[in-house]
């Protein structure tokens, strides 16, 4: 060592241009590397697979039974029953099961000290927060969406049958039926936001279900005054709006709502972000 700092001339090895290229950090790179551990992990396959399952097994379900037992409801149920938001309510156990991927893919990191390996080979750690965030919502958007409308067709063909079905060329049935994809998908950027802000699995977790399902509850049990001012701002009554018939002075409109929704979930995101560059792994 003391030669090569006395004497100029002694050549130092170098990387070459196509070395350095090999091992760059790049986006896509990055995006690889969070697939992989996404679809080498089982129980996110289990997690994700209970989403999918959900949406058709619950719809399909409740429109089969429904057919079935139509003649025998009493009318106060069949007046209350929906042909098109009752096959699509397995989305409520789906959202569950997003929500609860989301904060295990980026917590669980922090939780088992991975983490610190991830950063040290993206030093920019923002590219493994957008990356993260990019692969999930992907996969929750190519197949929430088509999984939406299979159980629409086979849930109407049921119904069908006792002529209470809808169908697609009905005004708003489209929007609805692939609004449940596309409110998954924010559900699954928000709890990523949650879980990168929280760093831990049960507590992103129970910051998750308190946001999306308990909030409504303790707000619905307000003066019905206030109750109406606040409920319809929350998140998941906001991103739910996109998948009702009709908007009142207690919802907002379905794309109002679902940009709300989807400013939350860029808001936890936003915080994500500053709190990784900032804090330590």
């Amino acid at each position: 060592m003391t030669d090569i700092l006395d004497n100029p001339r002694v050549a130092v090895p170098t990387m070459t241009d196509a070395e350095a290229s090999a091992i760059k950090v790049t986006a896509r790179r990055v995006t690889r590397s969070e697939w992989l551990k996404l679809r080498t992990l089982r129980s996110s396959w289990l997690t994700m697979a209970l989403a999918i399952v959900s949406v058709p097994g619950i719809g399909i379900a409740i429109a089969w039974s429904t057919a079935n037992d139509w003649p025998n409801m009493r009318p106060r149920q069949k007046l209350h029953f929906d042909p098109l938001a009752d096959p699509l309510s397995g989305f409520n156990l789906a959202q569950l099961a997003v929500g609860v991927l989301a904060v295990m893919l980026i917590a669980g990191e922090y939780s088992g000290g991975m983490i610190r390996a991830t950063l040290a080979a993206v030093p920019r750690r923002l590219p493994v927060l957008w990356a993260k965030v990019g692969v999930l919502t992907t996969l929750t958007l190519v197949t929430m969406v088509p999984t939406a409308i299979v159980t629409f067709f086979i849930s109407e063909h049921f119904l069908a049958v006792r002529h209470i079905a809808v169908t697609w060329s009905t005004p708003d049935v489209p929007r609805i039926v692939i609004g449940v994809g596309l409110y998954l998908t924010v559900v699954a950027a928000l709890a990523m936001g949650i879980g990168a802000i929280v760093r831990n699995v049960a507590g992103g977790i129970g910051a998750f279900v308190g946001i999306i399902l308990v909030l409504p509850v303790i707000a619905s049990a307000l003066p019905q005054t206030w109750g109406d001012r606040i409920n319809k701002w929350l998140p998941s009554n906001a991103g739910q709006a996109l998948m009702s018939i009709s908007s009142d002075n207690s919802t907002l409109s379905p794309w109002r709502g679902f940009i709300v929704f989807a400013g939350y979930a860029v808001v936890a995101l936003i915080a994500a972000s500053i709190l990784l560059r900032r804090r330590d792994a």
